[in-house]
């Protein structure tokens, strides 16, 4: 059985456009939730209480962001990447490099928090002006989570 394309009221070509936004949007998400659950497993130091809170709590809700940007690529039509090769491929985010301090561990994920933004922004304007608002609202709201995890970041003192 093939799998028709949706008729939601967004022109096709839109459609790819915003799916491949999403995919990479998906692929950066996935990266940087890899990244801080490997850092919330390895921090040490005198921050390890706060930091290892903090980064828990920052994986969960990167994990549940990778299911629904991945269920949003599928609802305009196109296949969700899978694999660690495609989210590499596709990521703006760095993949880990085994940072060994806390301080750098915070430094490498402000860095990836705030690339995510960087690149996010022009996705929401292209769904918007496509008229696909849940696709925009996503990415306005995955937006939003990354600059407060920014923020939250910037604030610590490791």
């Amino acid at each position: 059985m093939t799998e028709n394309k949706p008729h939601i009221g967004i022109e096709a070509a839109d459609r790819d456009e915003i799916a491949n936004g999403l995919a990479n949007l998906l692929a950066d998400t996935y990266t940087l939730y890899t990244q801080t659950q490997g850092y919330h497993w390895n921090v040490t130091g005198p921050t390890f209480p706060s930091l290892h809170q903090m980064l828990e709590d920052q994986y969960i809700e990167l994990q549940a962001a990778v299911d629904t940007v991945a269920e949003r690529v599928r609802a305009v039509g196109e296949k969700s990447p899978g694999s660690f090769a495609e989210f590499l491929d596709r990521a703006s985010v760095t993949d880990n490099k085994g940072a060994t301090s806390a301080a750098q561990m915070v430094k490498d994920l402000l860095e990836g928090h705030e690339t995510i933004i960087r690149v996010s922004r022009p996705l929401a304007e292209i769904a918007e002006k496509a008229g696909d608002v849940a696709s925009a609202d996503l990415v306005t709201e995955r937006i939003r989570a990354h600059e407060k995890t920014a923020w939250m970041l910037r604030a610590t003192d490791a």
